[in-house]
């Protein structure tokens, strides 16, 4: 009985216990719940809970006809947290086999992604809280790190975040114009760069939880803030023409061993839009910090960093828009359009400017490339003989403030306002006050001051825009890739620099340059071409630059829809360095390709090549009146009568059909001198030299056909009244 009474008073003692612990652990559960429960459900969540950045998509960049010039892909980043990679055992860290996994780890990272395996085992080892292991990784290295984590069960301390890459698919093309990114998706260069606003959008984040192996937990707390992606931007640049003009620059500073490389612009004049931008030497986008091709490994492997960064940083350079050159020869369209401008020359009048070979201002002798001398010339056979005494003479009538005022005019002084880093600086001038007769002299045919090669095209396209500049454009579109929504960039008119009347002699005259002057060497068969030569003497201060070698084409001349600027920077090849030699070939090489691909209408039609006009009734009124009437239809006015008198005679008579730019003559009673001309044998001529020779003698012409005159009416060395048209017919 006492034996069964120990036992009872056991069991109680023993159920006493029981509900002691019993009664504290729901104490404890209670304080848990009620007391420390937020604090344990924050510590909960901050160990579940997971916060990532969502990368917008980068915009993508179009040529003209909707080609992609760089495009953003899906790939990941691949990060650790060194200090979660660790094997615990009864609640403390196994350092032996902590270190084994630390190996595994760096050994699957090293393996999968091509890493150094000592420098990531020192990363995987470290004490950090957080280390990148590799950036921009492509799906198929991602696949083989999450099957290597499946089956080796491991996945504490390894983070796979969402990233985007950019990709250029055409690598080298356009590479100085469209720039590249950073590790961060930042534009670094180019359009990447000064559009870096517009492409790179808004990064979005996702709050939500998370398991062990990195699996999502649906959560009623998860919070998602979509990402705003890039804008996608379109170009004016086309591919296609890029890749002509790249073409040809590359083979011309190989062939003519231009040691600083050349550059090549391509314009639309009618709205500024550039169609092509090539330097060389260039780079690939994709790889923008790997040695250039053009230097050999032991030469570069002999490099310090500094040496190699100025390469890299010389090949990013948009030398078209960030360096300046003398402009040489070209320059002189400008001079010869002030002079026309201001009425203090004309184009055909005989015998005005005189070269002896070289031409004597104060004690210093310019020289002209004709050593022997032109003689006594015209402005047209100045141009043509690209003749440096003559255009001394110009600049010394036209003076240097009036110089000034036109230079400003056609926008030497500004940046032209292109939307792309690099135009940092405009042009280097003398300031006006400083400007004395050798400056003055040196200025006519582009010497001794700099500006960029954008600046000239862009002022030599308000030529071939009837004397209207445009700002340069190169960005068209943006398109908002989340609404569809599309902004137009429109072209923008900068000012009226010069007359149309002005513009149409220019063209005139620079046609001649080329079917009868120096710049022979840039026809293209089937095409009227304008242009000038251009060729730089090295700077006296700084010699190692060497010559700089150029060539100005507008085409087609009737009704320009491209100016090509090509400009080699120290040819040493054995063609030597005038810009009439190395450049203008250039020039043709790339029209030929690029006006048939424009579906420029070529001059080998069978049809008139020459459009007319109805030649108005402008008798009975003042010769003022009648100027006014007569050019704006597009003609040229010739009569010395004043400008009150009343016209009482025109030739031709009205209802004439015309080509424009004809020449009218008016009569008055008092200025009423008939003025006989000789017919010159044009059988043989092509179309140009006939504008030329009649042009010379005040005839008009109307011409037929294409090839080289077959006949012509009225037949040579008839004697005609002088705005006659002569009547020409060409064939094969």
């Amino acid at each position: 009985m006492e034996k069964k009474s120990n036992i009872s008073k056991k069991l109680r003692i023993a159920m006493l216990i029981i509900f002691i612990l019993l009664f504290l652990l729901l104490l404890r559960i209670a304080f848990l719940q009620f007391v420390k429960g937020a604090d344990l459900k924050k510590q909960m969540y901050d160990q579940l809970i997971t916060s990532r950045t969502i990368s917008p998509k980068r915009g993508t960049i179009y040529d003209s006809t909707g080609k992609p010039l760089a495009v953003s892909a899906q790939v990941d980043t691949v990060s650790i947290s060194p200090n979660s990679i660790i094997v615990e055992k009864d609640g403390k860290i196994n350092e032996e086999e902590t270190k084994l996994l630390k190996e595994k780890v760096a050994k699957a990272f090293s393996d999968i992604f091509e890493l150094n395996y000592e420098e990531t085992l020192e990363k995987v080892s470290s004490d950090s809280s957080y280390y990148t292991i590799a950036k921009k990784v492509e799906k198929d290295k991602i696949d083989k790190l999450k099957e290597w984590m499946e089956s080796e069960e491991i996945y504490s301390g390894i983070n796979i975040d969402e990233d985007t890459k950019r990709y250029y698919p055409y690598e080298n093309l356009a590479s100085s114009l469209i720039g590249f990114c950073g590790d961060m998706n930042q534009g670094l260069e180019g359009l990447e760069s000064a559009w870096d606003d517009v492409l790179t959008g808004t990064p979005g984040k996702v709050v939500t939880s998370q398991d062990a192996i990195q699996e999502f937990i649906p959560d009623s707390n998860q919070m998602y803030i979509s990402a705003e992606n890039g804008s996608d931007i379109t170009l004016t640049i086309d591919a296609n023409i890029q890749s002509i003009a790249e073409k040809y620059l590359k083979q011309a500073c190989i062939e003519n061993d231009c040691g600083r490389g050349g550059n090549v612009i391509i314009m639309n004049p009618k709205n500024g839009d550039i169609l092509a931008m090539a330097t060389y030497p260039d780079y690939n986008l994709n790889s923008p910090f790997d040695m250039p091709s053009y230097i050999s490994k032991e030469e570069w492997n002999k490099m310090t960093s500094s040496e190699k960064n100025n390469i890299l940083n010389s090949l990013y350079r948009n030398r078209a828009i960030t360096d300046t050159y003398e402009p040489g020869s070209v320059f002189k369209i400008i001079t010869a359009s002030i002079a026309l401008e201001e009425n203090l020359a004309s184009p055909d009048v005989a015998d005005v400017y005189t070269c002896k070979g070289y031409q004597t201002v104060y004690d210093t002798k310019i020289l002209c490339s004709h050593r022997a001398g032109h003689g006594s010339q015209s402005l047209r056979e100045a141009l043509e003989n690209s003749c440096n005494p003559a255009f001394v003479q110009i600049n010394n009538i036209i003076k240097a403030a009036t110089c000034y005022k036109y230079y400003g005019a056609f926008g030497f002084f500004d940046q032209t306002g292109i939307a792309t880093i690099g135009e940092y600086s405009s042009s280097i001038f003398w300031d006006l006050e400083d400007v004395g007769p050798v400056e003055l002299a040196t200025m006519s045919f582009g010497q001794r001051f700099k500006i960029t090669p954008l600046q000239m095209i862009t002022a030599a396209c308000s030529i071939a825009n009837n004397g209207i500049l445009m700002q340069p454009r190169i960005v068209k579109e943006v398109k908002n890739t989340d609404t569809g929504a599309v902004t137009t960039i429109e072209p923008v008119q900068v000012r009226q620099v010069i007359s149309e009347k002005t513009a149409s002699e220019m063209l005139d005259m620079l046609e001649s340059v080329v079917t009868d002057g120096t710049g022979s060497n840039a026809k293209v068969k089937g095409y009227s071409i304008a242009g000038k030569t251009g060729t730089s003497e090295p700077d006296p201060s700084n010699e190692s630059e060497g010559y700089t070698a150029s060539f100005l084409a507008i085409s087609p001349t009737e009704n320009p829809e491209v100016v090509l600027l090509i400009t080699l920077y120290d040819p040493q090849g054995s063609k030597g360095h005038q810009g009439s030699a190395v450049a203008a070939p250039v020039a043709s090489q790339i029209l030929s390709e690029v006006l048939p691909y424009l579906q420029v209408s070529s001059d080998n039609s069978d049809s008139s090549s020459y459009s007319t006009v109805t030649l108005p009734n402008v008798v009975n009124k003042t010769v003022a009146e009648a100027k006014k009437l007569l050019e704006k239809n597009g003609f040229t006015c010739s009569t010395s009568a004043d400008s009150s008198d009343i016209v009482t005679q025109q030739y031709p008579v009205k209802g004439s059909e015309l080509v424009k730019g004809s020449i009218v003559k008016l009569y008055t009673e008092t200025e009423n001198t008939r003025v006989s001309k000789q017919v010159p044998d044009l059988i043989g001529k092509s179309a140009s030299q006939v504008k030329n020779l009649l042009k010379e003698r005040n005839l008009n012409y109307l011409i037929l056909g294409s090839g080289t005159v077959v006949s012509q009416d009225p037949i040579a060395n008839t004697s005609v009244e002088e705005g006659t048209v002569i009547k020409v017919t060409l064939g094969n």
